[in-house]
């Protein structure tokens, strides 16, 4: 069923004192064919969006920004359609929200999801909400579970919504939101409500399949939420990536809700210092138990996932240990650090798995390569020749090597950096098991071991640069950041 929300001045009053005696908003209208929300059967065949062999067009980026004890996922799709998941807590008022959207240059946000009413997720959604209808291009639609809250946080966001008139729609499982290029699936909560209505319980679970690749966002979602995912869809929950349920709660991420998603990397968002134990050490052994690489916002600060369809890149803004059992082992990171984000870990969806490090040279060294065949990864990098680059191109060159099993045919690959100056690797070029080769950017004879551009001019900026390395199919196979 569809439910659509128009909130009169009146009406949020009420809703405000219901909230104090059920909890629960009741449906004021239910059109059919509404355009921003559609029903669905729930099902257990959740899948990815894309049917074309060479994968999707563009990518999908979902950003966990750091906000202290909160939670906040901004996420922009392929043709930069924009869906903001929550917005931190009520004592930052949206501040460090609004600054990460302001400098990424969002105008508007066309999906405003509200998992539940805790005033740690919903936040700066007043604020949120004022400035994108007042000073940037408006807010699509908000997604809101239907229970309420009596705390003064809720009620501001309700009055906003009022006050801008910006469309609300209640959601639950088996609906689908139409964020264009990105499967979009509500999993959570269903129309009964879980746990006579507890909020976190009833969080808004979303699951976001793209290409090959797949994310769970829960919310606050706990035992009985998950044991409901579980028995609704099974392994239907598989996914790539997801965030951890309740800030990395012990009420969250069983090992059978685990069983059922196996992701290869979770994210959790909390305090460094949490007055709830966030995240909890259980959980930390059950992502261990279960080999998932695990970014914590409090230590790695902002975290950015990429995602092609088939290759998944994690960038995040200090570099910290993604080993559960070691996730203390760095200094807090303070919401609001301005660090550029870099590319950490580079994941093939079907397989392999590459972290990366960057030395204070600059230069990006492979740290762990694990479940490969053939996997391409970078050995060494040198931007900036001796003495004159436009007359030493040859001392300009990027050293790659094959830490998997298997041999790579790597004839038509390419080799690009940020301002598609593009390298194409020859007919029938294979690199062996443990072999490396060395792009040059200059002239000479191509070997087994050496290969030269042919460049006239210096190729990668010695400030700061991007090696892109793509399959002749086309698909994304390193994406490397260097200063």
């Amino acid at each position: 069923m569809i439910r659509k929300r128009s909130f009169g001045v009146l009406a949020v009053v009420l809703l405000v004192m219901l909230a104090g005696c059920t909890g629960v908003l009741s449906d004021q209208t239910t059109p059919q064919n509404t355009p921003g929300i559609t029903s669905e059967p729930t099902t257990t065949e959740l899948t990815g969006t894309s049917t074309s062999p060479t994968g999707p067009d563009g990518e999908l980026s979902i950003h966990f920004i750091n906000v202290g004890q909160g939670s906040s996922t901004l996420i922009i799709g392929p043709s930069n359609e924009t869906m903001l998941i929550d917005s931190g807590d009520w004592s930052d008022d949206g501040e460090d929200v609004l600054k990460y959207l302001q400098e990424r240059n969002i105008e508007r946000i066309d999906y405003l999801v509200s998992t539940h009413a805790d005033a740690d997720h919903i936040g700066g959604h007043e604020a949120v909400i004022n400035y994108f209808e007042t000073q940037g291009e408006g807010v699509g639609a908000v997604y809101d579970s239907g229970i309420a809250s009596s705390s003064q946080t809720y009620q501001g966001y309700l009055d906003t919504i009022e006050e801008h008139d910006v469309t609300l729609y209640e959601t639950r499982a088996g609906d689908t939101i139409p964020f264009e290029g990105v499967d979009t699936r509500v999993l959570a909560p269903p129309e009964g409500y879980l746990a006579d209505g507890d909020r976190n319980e009833n969080s808004i679970v979303l699951r976001l399949g793209y290409g090959q690749s797949s994310f769970l966002l829960p919310g606050d979602g706990e035992t009985a939420c998950e044991e409901y995912l579980v028995e609704e869809y099974g392994s239907g929950l598989n996914v790539t990536a997801m965030s951890a349920g309740h800030h990395g709660s012990q009420s969250s991420s069983s090992s059978e809700f685990l069983d059922a998603t196996t992701p290869r990397v979770a994210v959790i968002s909390s305090a460094y210092d949490s007055q709830y134990g966030h995240p909890h050490e259980s959980v930390l052994e059950r992502f261990h138990e279960q080999s998932i690489r695990a970014y914590w916002t409090a230590t790695h600060g902002n975290i950015r996932i990429r995602s092609t369809g088939s290759t998944i890149t994690v960038a995040t803004q200090r570099q910290a240990p993604t080993s559960p059992l070691e996730i203390r082992d760095s200094d807090p990171v303070e919401p609001g650090l301005e660090d550029e984000l870099v590319v950490r870990t580079t994941i093939q969806v079907s397989g392999s798995v590459t972290e990366e490090t960057t030395t204070t040279s600059g230069t990006k060294t492979t740290e762990e390569t694990l479940d490969q065949d053939g996997e391409l990864s970078i050995a060494g990098f040198h931007a900036d020749a001796e003495g004159d680059d436009a007359e030493n191109l040859n001392d300009e060159y990027v050293v790659f090597e094959n830490t998997g099993s298997e041999s790579l045919e790597l004839g038509g690959w390419t080799v690009s950096d940020s301002a598609d100056h593009t390298y194409t690797f020859p007919s029938g070029f294979t690199l062996d098991p443990g072999a490396q080769v060395t792009l040059h950017t200059g002239s000479g004879t191509d070997s087994t071991s050496d290969l030269y551009w042919g460049a006239g001019s210096a190729i990668w900026n010695n400030a700061g640069d991007t090696i892109i390395v793509e399959s002749d199919e086309g698909s994304l196979v390193l994406e490397e950041d260097y200063e």
